[in-house]
């Protein structure tokens, strides 16, 4: 018996160990966005963190059009100018249909609309209920990335599969960011 229980105790620290070092336990503490225009020239900054029940998102962020932009969370982490095309739709896990306002929605990317002012600067903080920067299958971090996008329009919260919100104007791939190399707040 002694014998027995003298096994046991490494084996649960090993697994313990083991289970401490999977990617779970490595969720990032923020991520970051850095927008860039069709002319590539960086025009703003998302940062987002973890909050209860999903992600807060502050947006920084100038050189928009005055008046209400869409922003969604797309589904690749990609952002090949002009047309920012290669971010593909929506952020779509659980295959739902567009709009806050949608019965059938919203898609986990779907977001609250900006609002720029006369200078062409918004400022905004946003909450994502529907993704994580953690694991699973509303992770922004599956394989393929994820990416932040503003459309030329605001988004109408319910019409299937982008709200009507226009052309993509900026984009911004979303990426782990420790807490040393932390943007300002």
């Amino acid at each position: 018996m002694l014998f027995k229980r003298w096994l046991i105790v490494p084996i649960v620290f090993l697994c313990f160990a083991a289970y401490s070092q999977t990617p779970y336990s490595q969720t990032p503490k923020m991520a970051h966005a850095e927008f860039i225009n069709a002319a590539s020239e960086m025009i703003g900054t998302a940062t987002l963190t973890p909050a209860e029940g999903g992600v807060r998102i502050r947006i920084e962020i100038s050189q928009l059009s005055p008046g209400t932009h869409a922003l969604h969370i797309h589904a690749l982490g990609k952002c090949e100018r002009p047309s920012f095309a290669s971010a593909g739709g929506h952020f779509n896990p659980e295959t739902m249909m567009h709009g806050l306002n949608n019965p059938r929605g919203p898609h986990a990317g779907d977001l609250s609309n900006l609002v720029a002012g006369a200078d062409g600067h918004a400022t905004a903080i946003i909450f994502a209920a529907r993704v994580t920067l953690g694991y699973g299958s509303n992770s922004l971090f599956h394989e393929g990335g994820t990416s932040l996008v503003i459309h030329e329009k605001g988004d109408d919260y319910q019409s299937d599969p982008d709200g009507n919100s226009g052309v993509r104007i900026a984009c911004g791939v979303i990426r782990k960011q420790t807490e040393e190399k932390a943007a300002p707040r």
